[in-house]
């Protein structure tokens, strides 16, 4: 590098550095790697997404099973209002409260286990929806 009597720095003098390669090359060489950078951002966009979707439709079928979980869990408290209270041991307020959680926790168990249907029809309807107002996204 030469400097000139006015303190400039001579703009031929300067080693580009470039190992021979021309502008053209390195031209090329930029592209093709702002090619590559641009498909990769590409690519981890997509497997993001595919991981959101994964994620979003395992929430969706676990709410929709807790929803056939509630429902099972109505319809067998109503089923047990029917049943005539007079039992061997009474009917005390602790035998109601007993029963009552053991109901949720076999409504929980049947709606895992498939329960009646009401999971999988939610889910199939639901998860139209969301494809469509992903769509429009």
């Amino acid at each position: 590098m030469r400097i000139n009597s006015s303190n400039l720095i001579q703009p031929s003098t300067i080693s580009a550095g470039n190992g021979g390669m021309t502008t053209s090359d390195q031209e090329a060489d930029f592209a093709n790697r702002l090619g590559k950078a641009v498909q990769a951002s590409e690519q981890a966009k997509t497997t993001a997404t595919a991981t959101a979707t994964t994620g979003e439709d395992a929430k969706l079928k676990a709410a929709c099973r807790d929803m056939e979980a509630v429902f099972l869990n109505m319809m067998m408290t109503r089923m047990r209002a029917t049943v005539p209270k007079d039992g061997l041991f009474g009917n005390s307020q602790e035998e109601q409260m007993l029963t009552s959680m053991l109901d949720t926790e076999l409504t929980k168990n049947m709606a895992q286990a498939g329960g009646m249907g009401l999971a999988d029809m939610l889910y199939r309807q639901l998860s139209k929806t969301t494809v469509k107002s992903q769509a429009t996204r």
